[in-house]
């Protein structure tokens, strides 16, 4: 498909995988645009260090120079001007997972990181332990990694490493990204209900999860998360072999010896220990799925531990933005209620005897709705002062079907009394200026740009 294309425009080219192709394909001299509406960093100033052109807003025009094929991003629906134009002038298109398989995947060995939570951590830990030793792999990582310049990478490798999204693909293809992926080595990390604005409700993500099971073949691996009973429906298979990794003693994989501290943790695995350079309990996890994969693709143990010691993490995942005056500011990606309870409990294991803030955003496709009002209460009182802010892109929403952030504040005031409800990124910062204390832990948590909260937080205690 690409080789005879000399230009490709990307419709919504700001997502986290959209940059990370689009700049891989600039690498392979091809001539990449771009266009979307919610400019921000870090993948606005991602494709501006790399000299990739970005339209700010979507118009005809864009599409001025007949691209030799057109990427249409999954947040692009029908009515979009130039989605609308691609289809009256017939012009190429189709969707990025698709690219991925016709492109980069085909006829090369792929493992796919599945999963609601950790699939970006994983999925990097992963690909750097196969880099640090050698193998070269291609991969596409919904976030930036930090032992890497770019979230995608294409190389002559058999081996490509890909996070395998169940967000749909496309206003064309409704089925999970995963799908496309070609899994000969599948991995599922976890599974809870999420992505309320696609799915009704569980059965139907785990219905979109096996449609990626029953695609790895005989010669391949099942790898699962053995101690989650939402995985557990899945794995009741004999048309490829199946390996369980998690904290119970019915794994084939199993962690034992957990110990955590301020530098990371540690645990054992058939009495072999491993040090990673992360913390909290999701993490070890996360490096028990890379442990099983590894292993079944050939890496010995200590190959293994050598690529966790010099593990950097991922941007946007627990990454400390800034100190000032000794107050810390954390950005993270977290925006499910378990993955807020992890991130949160992480957090004060990584800074001990530390007030911590949690300043959360409701931008995703389920945290706006009521479906996780209750579940929030518990996830946030996990800190020591919460802020919540108005919940994004509210008028898209039936009044019903909105979460409340008023309430969700009396709620956690129950459990947390300093407790605020502020409605914009400046009025946040204020308040939060005023309150912190040397010492204090700003978790910010969004899985957007939330206004600049972290560089006005930062600006402020300088002030």
């Amino acid at each position: 498909m690409l080789p005879h294309f000399k230009s490709v425009h990307f419709i919504g080219i700001c997502g986290t995988a959209m940059a990370s192709v689009a700049v891989a394909l600039k690498g392979r001299g091809i001539h990449v645009t771009g266009s979307d509406q919610n400019v921000y960093p870090p993948m606005s100033t991602f494709l501006q260090e790399r000299g990739i052109e970005v339209c700010e807003g979507y118009r005809e025009e864009n599409l001025a120079a007949s691209p030799d094929l057109v990427v249409i991003g999954n947040a692009i629906s029908r009515g979009n001007t130039e989605a609308e134009t691609v289809l009256e002038r017939k012009l190429r298109y189709c969707s990025l997972p698709d690219l991925l398989k016709e492109a980069f995947i085909r006829g090369k060995r792929s493992i796919v990181v599945a999963g609601t939570h950790g699939k970006t951590t994983t999925t990097s830990l992963l690909t750097w332990v196969f880099e640090h030793n050698g193998l070269n792999p291609s991969y596409l990582i919904g976030g930036i990694p930090n032992n890497f310049s770019q979230g995608a990478r294409f190389t002559n490798s058999e081996w490509v490493i890909i996070e395998g999204d169940e967000y749909d693909t496309a206003f064309f293809d409704k089925r999970s990204k995963f799908v496309h992926y070609l899994p000969e080595v599948a991995v599922i990390n976890n599974l809870e209900f999420d992505h309320a604005d696609i799915f009704d409700d569980l059965k139907q993500i785990q219905t979109s999860f096996r449609r990626m099971v029953n695609l790895v073949p005989r010669n391949g691996v099942l790898v699962a998360n053995g101690d989650d009973p939402n995985v557990a429906e899945l794995l009741n298979i004999d048309h490829c072999p199946v390996k369980r990794f998690g904290l119970g003693a019915t794994n084939e994989v199993r962690g034992e010896a957990l110990c955590y501290s301020e530098k990371g943790s540690a645990f054992q695995v058939d009495g072999v220990e491993f040090t990673l350079p992360m913390a909290g309990e999701l993490n070890v996890r996360n490096a028990l799925a890379v442990v099983t994969v590894a292993r079944h693709c050939g890496l010995s143990d200590a190959q293994i531990q050598s690529a966790f010691e010099t593990f950097k993490g991922v941007r946007r995942r627990m990454e400390v933005r800034g100190e000032v005056n000794g107050i810390t500011v954390i950005d993270d990606f977290a925006h499910h209620p378990t993955a807020i309870t992890e991130t949160l409990r992480a957090v004060r294991v990584r800074f001990p005897g530390r007030r911590v803030w949690a300043v959360f955003e409701p931008r995703s496709n389920t945290t706006r709705r009521a479906v996780f009002q209750d579940d929030l209460v518990g996830a946030l009182s996990e800190a020591d002062s919460v802020v919540v802010a108005a919940v994004a892109r509210l008028d898209q929403l039936p009044e019903k079907d909105r979460l409340n952030p008023a309430a969700l504040i009396e709620s956690i005031k129950s459990k947390v009394t300093d407790a605020a409800y502020l409605p914009d990124a400046d009025s946040i910062s204020a308040h939060v200026i005023a309150a912190a204390k040397p010492g204090d832990v700003i978790c910010v948590l969004s899985n957007g740009g939330f206004g600049g909260v972290h560089e006005k937080l930062l600006a402020g205690f300088k002030a």
